[in-house]
This record gives C-alpha cells, sequence and structure tokens, in this order.
C-alpha cells in the first residue's frame, strides 16, 4: 500500500466527491439523486487547497488529508490559512444529514517527516523585530485549530493522526489534539524548542499533562529528548504502531475495527473532554506566555532557531 494513498482508488493527489468519482453512481434513479445532491455539497475548494491534499472514501466515509508543504514541512502561516479553511469546508459539508463523516485522518507527504512544527524562520524575523502581537496572533491561530480538532468540529468522527517519520515540536503537538495517534516503526517525536530557550508554546503543556501527568508531561518538554513510536505507545500517546509503510493500511484496519462500536468511541471521547476540559483562555494565556518568553531570546539563541530551520530543510530535501 503506497504510504501516500496513491493507490486508493488509481486516481491522482487531490481528486474527490467534488469530481463525480468518489461517489460511484448506480443505476437506480433515487440512488443517482442521492449520491448527485452528496457530490454537490461538498465544495469542490476542499479538494484544490494548494498545501493540503484531501479525499474523501464513501466506503469508510473517511476524509484523507495529507499536508503537502511549498517550503520546509512546518506549519507556515500559508498553512495555517489553508487548515483554517479545511476546517470551516469541513464543518459546513459533512455531519447528519449531509454527507457522511466518520473518520478523519491527517498525515504528511514529505516522506520520513509529519510536521516540524513552528515556523521557526517567521519566529526569528518576529522576534528581532520585538514584534510579540504578531507572535501572539501566530500562537493564537494554531490554538484555535488545535482547539476545533479537539472537539472535532463539532460533528460525530473519529480524528486520526498518522505519522510516518519525524513529528518535531508543533507538529508533535498537533497530533496531540487527535483522538487517535497511527505511527510506524522508526518515527520519532520530540519537542526541541528548550534548545533555543523556549518552550512549546501551542498545547503542550495542557494536552500532555491531561494525557501522561504533569511530571512526565513537565520532563518531555523541558529534557529535549526524542521519543519513539513504541516508547509513546507505552505511554498510551500513540494507539497503534504500523511497520515501515504499512501507516495507511494500519489505519484502514483501525477503522474497520473501530466501525461497529464508531458511536460508543465518539461517546467516550466527548465525555472524555467534558472530565478534563480545557478552555481557549487556557491555551490563550499560554501562548502570551510563550510570545513574553520568545520576545527574551537573545541574538545566539536565534541563530540556533535559523540553524535548525535550515537543518529541517535540508532533512525535507534528502528524505
Amino acid at each position: 500500500m503506497d504510504r501516500h494513498l496513491g493507490d486508493l482508488d488509481g486516481r491522482g493527489a487531490g481528486d474527490g466527491l467534488h469530481d463525480g468519482q468518489a461517489i460511484p453512481l448506480s443505476s437506480e434513479p433515487e440512488l443517482f439523486v442521492g449520491a448527485s445532491k452528496r457530490r454537490l455539497a461538498v465544495p469542490a475548494r476542499l479538494f484544490q487547497l494548494e498545501e493540503l491534499d484531501v479525499l474523501y472514501e464513501q466506503a469508510s466515509s473517511a476524509l484523507w488529508t495529507f499536508m503537502r508543504p511549498r517550503d520546509r514541512p512546518s506549519f507556515s502561516l500559508a498553512m495555517l490559512r489553508e487548515f483554517d479553511t479545511w476546517q470551516t469546508l469541513i464543518a459546513q459539508s459533512f455531519g447528519p444529514e449531509r454527507v457522511p463523516l466518520r473518520y478523519l485522518i491527517l498525515g504528511s507527504r514529505t516522506p520520513g517527516v509529519f510536521c516540524f512544527g513552528g515556523d521557526l524562520e517567521l519566529f526569528a524575523r518576529l522576534i528581532r523585530s520585538q514584534d510579540r502581537d504578531g507572535l501572539v496572533a501566530y500562537g493564537r491561530r494554531c490554538v484555535e485549530i488545535l482547539d476545533r480538532n479537539i472537539r472535532t468540529l463539532d460533528l460525530p468522527m473519529v480524528t486520526i493522526g498518522l505519522v510516518q517519520g519525524q513529528a518535531l515540536g508543533g507538529g508533535f503537538e498537533a497530533l496531540l489534539s487527535f483522538d487517535y495517534i497511527v505511527a510506524e516503526k522508526g518515527s520519532s517525536f520530540g519537542l526541541p524548542e528548550i534548545t533555543f530557550g523556549l518552550f512549546p508554546g501551542m498545547g503542550a503543556h495542557p494536552l500532555l499533562s491531561r494525557k501522561v501527568g504533569t511530571a512526565l508531561a513537565d520532563r518531555m518538554i523541558l529534557a529535549n529528548e526524542t521519543w519513539s513510536a513504541e516508547a509513546l505507545h507505552e505511554l498510551g500517546i500513540v494507539h497503534v504502531i504500523a511497520e515501515p509503510g504499512e501507516g495507511v493500511e494500519a489505519v484502514r484496519d483501525f477503522m474497520k475495527r473501530s466501525d461497529r462500536r464508531h458511536a460508543g468511541i465518539v461517546g467516550a471521547r466527548r465525555a472524555m473532554r467534558e472530565s478534563s476540559p480545557i478552555e481557549m483562555i487556557e491555551f490563550y494565556h499560554i501562548v502570551e506566555i510563550w510570545a513574553d518568553t520568545a520576545i527574551q531570546l537573545r541574538e545566539q539563541d536565534l541563530r540556533m532557531m535559523e540553524r535548525l530551520a535550515a537543518a529541517q530543510v535540508r532533512l525535507a530535501k534528502a528524505c
């Protein structure tokens, strides 16, 4: 199985519900009309995003999405705008009485990399210009996207993060907002921000502390350790381990095994959010602390940040 779902149905990346192929037509008039209405219910724009490949699979009522960054595999402002659009169109188009959506999957098209996280080059520019407001605006945008994903866009669906490589910084934070994480062996996770005098400010503290407790969360945030998929599986953060190159098939198997108990999983996840809620004000306050800390970084810290960004570019090109 191609790791990027290229042979899902024999079509190229970006094709989907809008092109008339993802929902098979029928000779029965009433089925034809129903399929056509569902097809028209989803704006074509969802399948025409520049940095996100989106494909709807009718058989499993699953929406597969793969990040396809134009530059470094990080959360640039352009990619954040696309995620805003992606979430808005999904919330408007799918759900009860509309196009069915039971599973939402996010992976990456960059070989060996899920996401390196925040835009370090942007951070360095904003810090050098002492643009605290710009840092806060970036952080708020990130946590607002994160919060909507935690709430599954208020749709009765299960969200799955698919990791086939490195998930660092904000990439790791983003994964923590998914209901389940499927990771291939050889994938690695980490929060390297402390190496240049910063900390992850877009969700790591509230999400990790609720998942593994404050002591371990503190260690994961401050120790600059790299964690394997197997290690995070032991901690309950990664839910499914797949062999290298078999992540897509592992997600398929997970959905198949979960389908009969889908309603129970959705309900249990809602109950968990009720028992350990994270209010937006908590995310916002942490973003403010993060921006205050960032604005104090020294030139040597910024140069290290830029070296790391350059290394990420080289690594992504080499993969």
